[in-house]
């Protein structure tokens, strides 16, 4: 009889031993398991939220695009209002374009780049009428460009400029020195 119960006490602890293991072994890979659906599941909040930026970003570039489009005249304004280094031929043709429609003979003197700050030094050369030459400086102060002139010398040389029986208008020459402040180089 007591062989039998200590074959029957470890029979029963057999089992128990058996379903202890088990139990241990289950948790273990029950751990694992949510370890790696834990890492996942954080792995795709990651992505998800890098999609998110992505998408956010991508549509800014979209929005920053259809205001580029949209503001595209009024930079084309702005942007002909300096003159840059490889674009100086359109301002001098804007000099002489205004001169003409002052009734001004006019000659570029010089071109120079100012060292000290940014911009561009241009010597011009008229002849014509007071009125001229007062209508040209007129236009040039209300041209697009930012003028600074540092010296006007206007002098009446005595010749008439228009040689009509009626009208004998006196022969006026003028020297200015335009520096343009807009002048991107």
């Amino acid at each position: 009889m007591k062989s039998d119960t200590q074959s029957l006490k470890k029979f029963k602890k057999a089992p128990l031993l058996v379903s202890a293991v088990f139990l241990i072994f289950s948790c273990l890979i029950f751990l694992f398991l949510y370890k790696k659906i834990d890492d996942n599941r954080k792995m795709s909040e990651k992505a998800k939220i890098e999609w998110q930026i992505e998408a956010t970003r991508r549509e800014e570039i979209r929005s920053l695009e259809r205001s580029i489009r949209a503001i595209e005249k009024e930079r084309n304004l702005l942007e002909s209002h300096f003159a840059r280094s490889s674009n100086v031929v359109p301002f001098l043709n804007t000099i002489e374009r205004l001169a003409l429609a002052a009734n001004l003979k006019s000659e570029i003197i010089s071109v120079d780049i100012l060292k000290d700050r940014n911009g561009l030094a241009v010597a011009v050369k008229t002849s014509g009428s007071f009125e001229s030459i007062y209508k040209f400086l007129t236009l040039l102060e209300n041209s697009p460009y930012e003028l600074e002139f540092p010296s006007a010398d206007i002098k009446n040389t005595g010749a008439p400029a228009v040689s009509g029986k009626k009208n004998r208008t006196p022969r006026w020459e003028a020297n200015f020195k335009i520096n343009l402040l807009s002048f991107v180089q």
